[in-house]
């Protein structure tokens, strides 16, 4: 696919990438990721503090210009021999790896002004450099994350799912940040439908897939052994997977989850739904740790991110690997690509 169909498919406008925590490495994976943009990386613009971007790339040595812009109408023009860089001051000078609640207010700011730029075809997409939910939550956040915040900013009234998506495996977790203990008390048959419902839908709208088959993977070892380890996949996760069939959704399982990764097993299927955070993560992020991307799926906009944290123990020192950014550019370009031509159609 190349950048002219992006742009034909979506409509005026370039990827929107928030600034993330400035304290971290969303900075100068962004600076790293332009200067690849001759690798069918979907041109973008970044909503941060110009001049921060400019000492990053001053001290690491980093060969991108930056420029700064009102508006992103600007940022074609400018892509092609600089970063654009939607202004958003930052109030605290930023120290690599020590984040200031300070600087709270702008980063959440930054992913309020891309939302209100996809929703109005101002971008096509929106991408998020990492945040730190700690620093957020001292200056007053109080989503669980990402995810949650951007859907009460879409005010949609069904809860989005999170997928995790590489070349070779694409998991999604029924439960995500919250503590096993309390993944397991919120499990329930509606939660797993709702995710193989929204993933169904996402794989056939984003990521043009007719029809999407689903792995729903077991909670217990051995899939509860019927029920000699558990009850729940009797009770809880076979009747989810039955809601699916009627619906018309090609789903099996439940499947013991030390075999629904093995590269055999991963043939059989488009999607994972897993029952909780680690059951999805800890399987992709051993496949494909340097390409996998994050997805919020059932959000009326395209939404990806790094499937990385800020790296705090490496930040501003050159060392941050833009590989994950770079897959979500493009993974949002396609995705945005697939919407457009499943409306159309």
């Amino acid at each position: 696919m190349t950048l002219t169909t992006v742009g034909r498919a979506g409509g005026a406008g370039l990827i929107a990438l928030t600034m993330g925590e400035p304290a971290g490495i969303g900075g100068e994976i962004a600076l790293k990721a332009w200067a690849k943009r001759d690798h069918e990386i979907p041109p973008f613009f970044v909503i941060d503090d110009p001049g921060r971007l400019e000492k990053i790339a001053s001290t690491l040595n980093l060969d991108t210009p930056v420029r700064a812009i009102g508006s992103p109408t600007e940022a074609a023009a400018v892509f092609a021999s600089a970063l654009p860089v939607l202004e958003t001051p930052l109030p605290v000078d930023v120290v690599p790896g020590h984040p200031d609640p300070a600087n709270a207010d702008t980063v959440k700011g930054a992913i309020e002004t891309a939302v209100r730029l996809v929703t109005s075809g101002q971008a096509l997409a929106l991408v998020t450099n990492p945040i730190h939910k700690g620093t957020l939550y001292a200056g007053g956040f109080r989503f669980p994350g990402h995810t949650e915040y951007l859907a009460a900013l879409a005010e949609i009234d069904t809860a989005p799912v999170m997928m995790l998506a590489s070349p070779d495996l694409r998991v999604v977790p029924v439960t995500v940040h919250v503590s096993l203990a309390d993944a397991l008390a919120q499990l329930n048959t509606g939660s797993i439908t709702h995710a193989g419902l929204v993933t169904a839908a996402a794989l056939g709208q984003d990521f043009g897939i007719t029809r999407p088959r689903l792995a729903v993977a077991g909670l217990n070892p051995h899939a509860g052994e019927n029920d000699a380890m558990g009850s729940e996949e009797t009770q809880i996760i076979a009747p989810a997977i039955e809601a699916l069939k009627e619906a018309g959704i090609d789903a099996f399982g439940p499947v013991p989850p030390d075999a629904l990764f093995t590269p055999g097993m991963r043939k059989t299927y488009d999607a994972a739904i897993c029952m909780y955070h680690d059951q999805a993560l800890i399987p992709i992020k051993a496949i494909a740790f340097d390409d996998a991307v994050n997805v919020t799926l059932g959000l009326p906009f395209v939404r990806t991110s790094p499937d990385h944290g800020t790296a705090f123990d490496i930040a501003g020192q050159g060392k941050a690997d833009e590989s994950s950014l770079i897959a979500a550019l493009k993974m949002a370009a396609a995705m945005v690509h697939n919407r457009a031509a499943a409306q159309a159609a």
